[in-house]
């Protein structure tokens, strides 16, 4: 029979309503955080935030927010930063270092659109201030992985978040996660590491898929045998393992060999280890994430022998992989599958090291 009282004991919430006028003054006061970390500020537009605001004054319903106590009983915002920084910028944008809110796009008060807080008569100034919104506290006494997953189940299928942008945050759920992320977006910040995937477009970047390009590689150094098809719960679950200490991650060590790998890769091929050629022997087209993981599995499983080869031989030996049947078949369709997975791997490594039939 299910233990009721072992659930209570894994998470204690309390539900208060504040108003947004004391969620302002509570921001001022540094008694709750609301930081970027955990959602990018002002993904919403101002159409968006207006029709918020405009919300506000119909008394629509709004959805409740989410914090985090910390150890020091401060707040933190962990969802619903969109909203509530869409208020707290028309109120009074320099609390927020944002531009002034001027509406624009409301549908329904039309007269709203053009105005700014301070063109509000008193009263409806007061109305805005004194709307109250339902805001759930996780308390700090509740266990670290219980909030770990509230906060990724709160974001997960919702349209402001990536798959990275949610792990960026849930992973400071977690007691040491903020220095495994961290070292994450150090790694993606590497100049050889960004010289080599430059062909990410510039608007993945934008949600972090730099950052999950790193985990991808460390993945696929080190936990190819948890991959089952789905790219998303892959990740989602060697990030788990390392931050739940299930398995080793020495950072320290990790950075040597990264940079390393990224090295020659940016040295050897530039911007095109991960993209296709076209017939003048140019790369073309974005990055495609399956050419990443076949040439970071390749080099990180023979990187001394794949190191002492020259330069432009390493070139022609990867079109030859990337142009080969072998490989085009274990990157088009069903190319998530663990067969294809490793076998587009296994294409690049027997051409890089000329193992592969027809091979200099």
């Amino acid at each position: 029979m299910l233990d009721e009282s072992t659930l209570d004991s894994e998470i204690s919430t309390d539900a208060v309503d504040f108003s947004f006028g004391e969620l302002l003054n509570l921001h001022r006061d540094k008694e709750i955080i609301i930081r970027p970390e955990y959602q990018r500020l002002f993904r919403w537009s101002n159409e968006q935030r207006s029709r918020l605001i405009e919300s506000v004054i119909l008394r629509l319903p709004i959805p409740p927010i989410f914090l985090v106590e910390n150890e020091d009983n401060v707040l933190e915002l962990i969802d619903g930063l969109q909203r509530t920084s869409s208020v707290l910028q028309f109120l009074d944008h320099t609390a927020i270092e944002q531009p002034e809110l001027v509406l624009e796009g409301c549908d329904i008060l039309k007269t709203l659109n053009g105005v700014k807080f301070d063109d509000l008569s008193t009263s409806l100034k007061l109305k805005i201030k004194r709307t109250p919104i339902r805001a759930i506290i996780i308390k700090k006494s509740g266990d670290q992985f219980v909030k770990y997953e509230m906060f990724k189940r709160l974001n997960t299928g919702g349209s402001l978040l990536s798959a990275q942008e949610i792990r960026n945050c849930s992973s400071r759920m977690i007691d040491g996660g903020e220095v495994f992320y961290s070292a994450l977006q150090n790694w993606a910040k590497i100049d050889e590491f960004e010289g080599a995937i430059a062909r990410l477009p510039a608007i993945n970047k934008d949600m972090r898929a730099d950052e999950e390009l790193v985990l991808r590689f460390f993945a696929v150094k080190n936990y190819r045998e948890g991959f089952k098809g789905n790219i998303e719960e892959w990740l989602n679950n060697y990030m788990e393992d390392i931050l739940l200490r299930n398995k080793e991650f020495d950072i320290d060590s990790e950075d040597v060999l990264f940079r390393k790998v990224f090295g020659l890769i940016s040295e050897t091929f530039g911007d095109g280890a991960f993209s296709r050629y076209n017939s003048h022997g140019e790369p073309t087209g974005r990055l495609a994430p399956a050419y990443f993981e076949a040439v970071v599995g390749a080099i990180t499983d023979e990187f001394d022998a794949i190191s002492g080869i020259e330069g432009a031989t390493l070139r022609a030996r990867l079109m030859a992989a990337f142009a080969s049947e072998e490989f085009v078949n274990s990157t088009g369709p069903g190319a998530n599958s663990i067969q294809k997975f490793n076998s587009r791997i296994a294409v690049v490594k027997n051409h890089l090291l000329a193992l592969a039939n027809g091979s200099d």
